[in-house]
């Protein structure tokens, strides 16, 4: 029977679904040494586990009362400690060997004994302080996990020490983080997530229906807060996040551990058809949110992150459970964990039975907001492949405090990585020589700053002034899309982001005969009634192999771009014009990048640099290359990024190194824009892209005394081969 389905009746407890520790069966008996013999990703994860509680043992119980920031000696304890009462109580119920069970006793019993004298952390900030940690987010993660290892050796201890760990540790972490806590456990934030989490599965192990209705429903009961109506407000219809992929994934695991808690406990709400289905559809969302294992790093995100994180073992094994789709096996093969839990059990069996299925990676247009009405993100993939071309366009919501301002923003990735970059967060997580761990002052001068994405720049200011609550209230709009082969597309607007300007963007990503990899086409168009400075950066990644313009260079003392919203870390490494357009030329890894621009005239192209102004070195220094416009209402930026060529260091050899366009060319003609591309094996086509996006729509228009006919937004018109002269 599937760990599912398996019904046991814990003593003096609800019927509940043995879903590990997630699902709370709590007090069941303990597996007989040498029961069944483990697959192999499991039976590695029990050694991991094994290592690191022995390890525990020999050192004895360590309990320090808590006074470091993130990174410190007491925050790094703190967070063993949880993480080896859940490993403990896993290793309990798996083998029966009682030494497990009784060192995750004497740690819950030792943090029975600290917990109740605690006052608000010494090192707290900027953020609700916890007790055990800097900010009680951490508490609730703590909780989170100690209760799951906890619900585990329960029932086997004697009454005295069930009591004193109930009502000197559990019961007190729960009315801290929820009573204690209104500001937090009542907000729709993953904070308020971590706590509800915490809460309620402290409540299910301790039978207490109080605990179990706030988590769910808001300290009042209203259902105006609480688990469920985070359910409603975070996510939108299709399961994206509303702070992004980043903090997806971070909130990714209350929600399904508590869900698991929730179906075994309460399975007349059968939360996970709860919404349509809500959860599942974020998990495989949240999977859809990387490139080659890494997480797009919109908003605040730390760029390192990818699958192979605590939060996605829980969430795969969960989602394999409830589905049995045999592609999240896949996913926990690259992985290479998952967790001490039946659901871990079931996903490392099936996965050595070779039921895994590749992921289907495909494009998609997920739907912003709570209703799906805010705008969108679209992810544009050049095939189904774990690293293949993939074209991001932000069209949504700002994402909360963690939102930044680049609304329209995009990105590229290919098997070589990031190729045109998003700059994520300004961090250094639990390094605690950097500001404790905690996000650093250049996060808001220069990561949030519209200036450090790939997205136009009004006077250089920020969207929305740089005030995210005003930027919460305004939503991009997306405007078409197609997700279908040869011929993807993206087209976004927003009026908002700056008073008086419009601005509207289409990204198309288009296959084309005799090229190994896509181009991306950006047409990006401003409208105002009164001049402005326009800055277009390109963030990316590689090295400068040569341009067609000359710029002056900076080679003795480089100055700085500007004096705020960004521009303040900005070294200018060189200034220069072109008047019929410009190319910039780059390397990475084994391939050559040519970006085309024609922007309008009289623009200048700045090469920068971050970096500047950062006393504390605390930002990484990556280029840029910006295309100012000055006094300008309405303006054109269309640019071309070209793959070619590739790059073999072991054989010395270098291969079309050089761009394969002959022309590339821009008009605006009768409410369209029309972009004519040749290239150098005699291939020459149009790309036309309308402003009634209606998808049934018919346009003509005359170009070089050929007339053009299309229907809907975007078309790919075929010319007649060119020769070359």
């Amino acid at each position: 029977m599937r760990p599912l389905l398996a019904l046991v009746l814990a003593g003096g407890m609800p019927l509940s679904v043995a879903l590990p520790a997630a699902a709370i069966a709590a007090d069941s008996a303990p597996r007989a040494p040498g029961a069944r013999e483990q697959a192999p990703l499991f039976a590695a994860e029990m050694e991991r586990a094994a290592r690191n509680v022995e390890a525990s043992i020999r050192a004895g119980i360590q309990v320090p009362v808590p006074r470091d920031p993130g990174g410190g000696f007491t925050h790094e304890k703190h967070k063993q400690n949880y993480r080896i009462i859940f490993e403990a109580g896993q290793l309990y119920r798996l083998t029966g060997d009682v030494r497990y069970r009784d060192h995750a006793r004497d740690l819950l019993k030792a943090y029975a004994d600290l917990f109740p004298g605690l006052g608000p952390h010494p090192a707290a900030s900027n953020q609700v302080p916890g007790r055990l940690f800097w900010q009680s987010l951490n508490d609730s993660v703590f909780l989170v996990n100690a209760v799951q290892g906890y619900a585990q050796i329960r029932a086997s201890l004697p009454a005295a020490d069930r009591d004193h760990i109930d009502n000197g540790l559990i019961r007190p972490m729960a009315r801290f983080l929820s009573d204690g806590s209104p500001q937090v456990i009542n907000r729709i934030h993953n904070h308020a997530t971590w706590a509800a989490a915490g809460v309620g599965l402290s409540g299910y192990l301790l039978n207490d229906r109080d605990l179990v209705d706030k988590a769910l429903l808001g300290l009042d009961k209203s259902g105006k807060a609480g688990f469920l109506r985070q359910l409603d407000l975070l996510f939108s219809p299709d399961g994206y996040y509303a702070e992004g992929p980043y903090y997806q994934r971070y909130a990714l695991q209350p929600f399904v551990v508590f869900a698991a808690a929730i179906a075994a406990h309460d399975p007349q709400r059968k939360i996970f058809d709860y919404r349509d289905g809500i959860l599942l559809k974020a998990v495989r969302t949240t999977i859809d949110l990387t490139h080659d294992g890494y997480f797009i790093p919109l908003n605040d995100a730390i760029r390192e992150k990818s699958l192979q994180t605590e939060e996605l073992y829980h969430a795969v094994a969960i989602a394999y459970a409830a589905t049995q789709d045999p592609a999240f096996l896949s996913i926990a093969k690259w992985q290479g964990r998952t967790v001490l839990t039946p659901e871990g059990e079931t996903v490392a069996a099936d996965l050595a039975a070779g039921k895994a299925q590749p992921w289907p990676f495909a494009s998609r247009a997920l739907s912003d907001g709570p209703d799906g009405q805010s705008g969108a993100l679209i992810l544009l993939r050049g095939d189904a492949g774990f690293d293949g071309p993939l074209l991001v366009a932000k069209n949504g919501v700002q994402g909360m405090g963690h939102g930044h301002f680049d609304r329209l923003n995009w990105l590229y990735y290919d098997e070589t990585g990031p190729v045109v970059t998003d700059y994520g967060a300004a961090r250094f997580l639990n390094v605690e020589a950097k500001a404790g761990g905690r996000y650093l002052p250049e996060n808001d001068s220069w990561a949030k700053a519209t200036v450090a994405h790939n997205m136009l720049v009004v006077d250089e200011q920020d969207q929305f002034g740089g005030d995210w609550k005003k930027g919460e209230e305004h939503a991009a709009q997306q405007i078409a899309a197609g997700l279908d082969a040869p011929l993807q597309y993206s087209i976004a607007a927003i009026d908002t982001a700056y008073p008086g300007v419009g601005l509207r963007r289409a990204l198309i990503l288009l296959k084309v005969e005799g090229l190994a990899q896509p181009l991306t086409l950006d047409i990006l168009r401003a409208t105002s009634d009164a001049a402005h400075r326009y800055d277009l950066p390109l963030h990316f990644s590689g090295h400068i192999i040569d341009s067609d313009v000359e710029f002056s260079r900076n080679l003795a003392e480089r100055s700085v771009l500007g004096t705020a919203n960004g521009y303040q870390h900005l070294w200018v490494d060189g200034k220069g014009q072109k008047a019929d357009g410009a190319r910039l030329t780059w390397m990475k890894g084994r391939r050559f990048y040519s970006y085309h621009m024609r922007p309008p005239a009289g623009t200048n192209f700045i090469l920068a640099e971050s970096g500047a102004n950062d006393p504390d070195f605390n930002l990484r220094r990556e280029p840029v290359l910006i295309q100012r416009a000055d006094g300008q209402k309405n303006a054109s930026f269309v640019s071309l990024l070209e793959p070619h060529g590739d790059y073999d260091a072991s054989t010395e050899a270098v291969v079309a190194s050089s761009s394969r366009l002959r022309a590339f060319d821009h008009r605006r003609l009768d409410a369209a824009d029309l972009v004519k591309i040749s290239l150098a094996n005699g291939e020459s086509f149009v790309v036309a892209v309308a402003d009634d996006a209606s998808p049934a729509a018919r346009h003509n228009v005359m170009l070089e005394g050929r007339r053009l006919e299309w229907t809907g937004p975007v078309a790919r018109i075929k010319l007649p081969r060119e020769t070359r002269k």
